[in-house]
């Protein structure tokens, strides 16, 4: 792998980019995500652009392609509070940092959204996505509750942005 890696904002553009990488993580890690992969490869090309209009997300790329996403919304429940969701690293680039750069990204795209803090979920018994976590400030809230998805349960961490 290179070790250079890169980390940017996608576009409305970029989006047969970000559906072959997002299809790629819900292929590779469906235990990870609320949505299916058999759900988003039914999208039409306009719900993938859509959704880089809607969202805000960062693709990972180094001298291999693309290495990982993640995104940043708003979280409608609590004014000035972001949510970190859909966070993915290749198999490929586990290990090499990738996720602290995309977790930074985030971050600092929170920042510049006006996010005065960011939550995030984790899977139970997660314990490599919680410790990259609290390698940037992020702890445990007490929130915990069922997946959306129905496999499982989560925790939720939060951070304050500054």
């Amino acid at each position: 792998m290179s070790s250079v890696t890169t980390v940017r904002r996608l576009s409305p553009a970029d989006w047969e980019l970000y559906r072959r990488v997002r299809l790629a993580a819900l292929a590779e890690a469906p235990a990870a995500f609320q949505a299916t992969h058999a759900e988003e490869l039914a999208f039409s090309d306009v719900r993938w652009r859509e959704r880089l209009t809607r969202r805000n997300t960062l693709l990972a790329e180094d001298g291999e392609g693309p290495s990982g996403l993640v995104g940043v919304i708003a979280r409608d429940a609590a004014p000035g509070t972001g949510k970190l969701v859909s966070m993915w690293v290749a198999p490929r680039a586990r290990g090499t940092g990738v996720a602290d750069r995309l977790v930074t990204g985030a971050l600092g795209l929170a920042g510049e959204l006006g996010f005065t803090a960011v939550v995030l979920s984790v899977v139970d018994g997660n314990g490599a996505a919680e410790r990259l976590y609290a390698r940037h400030g992020f702890q445990r809230t007490g929130a915990t509750g069922t997946c959306r998805n129905g496999r499982g349960t989560e925790f939720e961490m939060a951070v304050r942005v500054v």
